[in-house]
């Protein structure tokens, strides 16, 4: 059993009440060999929702305290992040996965790129909060 971004097996909870669905991430929930999760919504924040971005550092910074998670109105949403992403490590550690697939660049699932904090549609290489906490708890992380 492996964890998927919802949005990728079809749920509609995207920031903007869509999903992105992959046909192979599908085929996985359908067939019971993948779990899906939503950081963002595990930590409270409402489907729709103003699109988030990374301030000042990415997922790990947002961990240790250096750089915060800011909707588009200037809202800090950095604790709904960071609950979600912690709910998600204990579903993981509870079912002891060691794989996730996460939708990439996102403030919360992004693996290797995110948003670069000024709502201009520019990518910086980091990971997203729920990301940065997994693999700091030796979980594999991929995106699609």
């Amino acid at each position: 059993m492996i964890l998927v971004s919802a949005c990728l097996a079809g749920q509609q909870c995207r920031y903007d009440g869509t999903s992105i669905p992959n046909d192979d991430i599908v085929n996985m929930v359908k067939t019971y060999r993948a779990l899906p999760v939503c950081p963002e919504e595990y930590g409270g924040l409402p489907i729709p929702r103003f699109p988030s971005e990374i301030v000042g550092g990415d997922g790990f910074d947002v961990i240790d305290g250096g750089a915060w998670v800011i909707d588009k109105r200037g809202n800090n949403v950095t604790e709904n992040y960071i609950e979600g992403a912690i709910k998600v490590l204990k579903l993981a550690l509870s079912m002891e996965v060691k794989k996730v697939i996460l939708k990439t660049n996102s403030p919360a699932c992004g693996c290797g790129f995110i948003y670069d904090g000024t709502f201009r549609n520019r990518l910086k290489r980091g990971d997203g909060v729920c990301t940065a906490l997994l693999k700091r708890n030796n979980i594999i992380v991929e995106t699609k």
